[in-house]
């Protein structure tokens, strides 16, 4: 059992105070026949043309949360909060009795969750208020919620965050949400952009569906996985890193349109942009390869913004993003040679060593020639593509389920969308050859360190699975938590994750 503070123990003698009384500080019932948003606009439609002095308006009963409480003799004033708003509340001991005054003022504290039933009216200032006719106690906060810090700064007084130490922030949730209305806004996004997602894939006749989250082999991406052991079939099993492998059997068994929003979990580093556990878009689309996925892409993200910001321009950080198609289109090969004046394609595996070397770069022990790539690309390319850019054609052995570009064997219809300076989504016009899909897994096993835990490992049933003939398709997979940091102006990943992992306490 923790310890308790003094003003936690103050809290808890209020309670008992409470119980004494016969009043329940948890009733098992609420009563509420309005939401404070509700509330206030009918009492401003009712009194668009009536006396506002409170007599023509009808009893009403709210429920929320104490935010402030202010004593004056023979009456007080408080604020109560819903998830639509805020409003006043006018306890007179004219109305309730002195005793009942008193009560109030002696053990009821910011943070409770009261009922509270009265007359709407308007004061002096204009400000709507509820003269309250009865109260009583619906949830005692025994912990004091942190508080807003004022400060006089040169004249001025300024408010700031009521939770503002980040990691104190992340651990309690639940308590930065209740004081700090902005993060609350944050996930209202989310939400509203994770809806927009399947209503824009739902009206092209996309379906979605659910694929395993404990799977015995991993695939879809490279990346190292967290294991589990499932005691009754003695078996062990893996959380997924992607639904991929799952999703193109789908596309076998004859469906065409399929997508799925879930977790995946890679048990990798956490950063500003990675989480172990975090939310996916992926979809697949037979008949269609990484251009058809591209313009895709590009009206999806558009409509997102429309729906979620009001208009395809969004600030992040202060850039001003334009998400309005068409975006920018470059070749890997292209972009690479623009902001590090190395053309790959024209350099031997030793050349591209010695640019690591001159620029006093580490070099990871067996890295491919494609790892390479990707490592001096995001140094020296990622950090410079603001406005929303597809990067298109990667090497083949840092992408083992695209398609190889005719005439290319080296190269495959792969494209990733960079904005913000983040990587945003995948793509690939997807391999449905299961001969050469199977020769890839061999050699992805072969070339990776498998200390990196990075190896794509063998999936026999996907390659029978394939082996029944799979149409050709382009796949697309999306990180939602990074879709919300552009929309909400966030630069890390852990403020559009509810409950992101964080590091044991010592």
């Amino acid at each position: 059992m923790r310890s308790l503070t003094e003003i936690e123990q103050n809290r808890l003698v209020k309670l008992e105070r409470l119980r004494e009384r016969g009043e329940s500080p948890f009733p098992h019932r609420a009563e509420r026949s309005h939401s404070i948003a509700m509330a206030t606009k009918h009492f401003s439609e009712r009194s668009s043309d009536k006396d506002k002095s409170g007599e023509n308006s009808l009893e009403i009963t709210l429920c929320g949360r104490m935010r402030s409480v202010r004593t004056m003799g023979k009456l007080a004033f408080a604020h109560i909060e819903d998830v639509s708003g805020r409003i006043q509340l006018l306890i007179r001991a004219d109305a309730i009795g002195k005793d009942r005054l008193k009560q109030f003022e002696a053990d009821f504290d910011l943070g409770d969750f009261v009922q509270v039933t009265g007359k709407l009216m308007e004061t002096r200032t204009g400000e709507v208020t509820l003269d309250v006719s009865n109260f009583r106690m619906l949830a005692k906060s025994v912990s004091p919620l942190p508080a807003a810090k004022e400060v006089d700064e040169e004249g001025d007084r300024r408010v700031y965050s009521a939770f503002d130490n980040v990691e104190a922030r992340y651990r309690e949730r639940y308590a930065d949400l209740a004081v700090n209305p902005h993060v609350r806004e944050i996930f209202r996004v989310r939400s509203r952009a994770i809806t927009a997602l399947r209503y824009f894939l739902d009206k092209r006749d996309f379906l979605e569906v659910e694929t395993p989250v404990l799977q015995p082999i991993y695939g879809g991406a490279a990346a190292r996985p967290f294991s589990t052991h499932h005691n009754q079939l003695h078996q062990d099993l893996f959380l997924r890193i992607s639904f991929e492998l799952y999703l193109k059997r789908l596309l076998v068994g004859g469906f065409e349109r399929v997508y799925e929003i879930g977790r995946d979990f890679r048990n990798e580093g956490v950063s500003l942009t990675h989480n172990p556990e975090f939310t996916q878009l992926e979809f697949y689309w037979a008949y269609a390869d990484y251009e058809d996925v591209m313009m895709l892409t590009e009206q999806m993200v558009a409509f997102v913004a429309e729906e979620v910001c009001d208009g395809t321009v969004v600030t992040y950080q202060g850039h001003k993003l334009e998400f309005q198609p068409p975006w920018r289109r470059v070749s890997l090969r292209e972009v690479l040679n623009e902001y590090s004046d190395i053309d790959y394609l024209n350099c031997s595996d030793d050349q591209l060593v010695s640019h690591f070397t001159l620029r006093g770069l580490n070099v990871p022990s067996n890295a491919t020639r494609g790892k390479l790539i990707e490592m001096l690309f995001s140094k020296y390319v990622e950090p410079n593509l603001i406005q929303p850019t597809f990067v298109y054609d990667y090497p083949r052995d840092i992408s083992p389920l695209a398609k190889t570009k005719e005439g290319d064997s080296d190269t495959v219809e792969r494209f990733e969308v960079f904005v913000g300076g983040l990587e945003l989504c995948n793509a690939f016009t997807e391999l449905n050859d299961p001969i050469d899909q199977e020769q890839r897994f061999l050699d992805m096993g072969q070339d990776h360190n498998k200390e990196s835990g990075e190896a794509h490992p063998v999936d026999l049933d996907y390659l029978k699975a394939m082996s029944y003939g799979m149409p050709p398709n382009g796949g697309f997979g999306m990180g939602i938590d990074r879709l919300v940091m552009l929309l909400t102006d966030q630069s890390s990943i852990r403020e559009v994750i509810l409950f992101p992992h964080l590091r044991s306490k010592e």
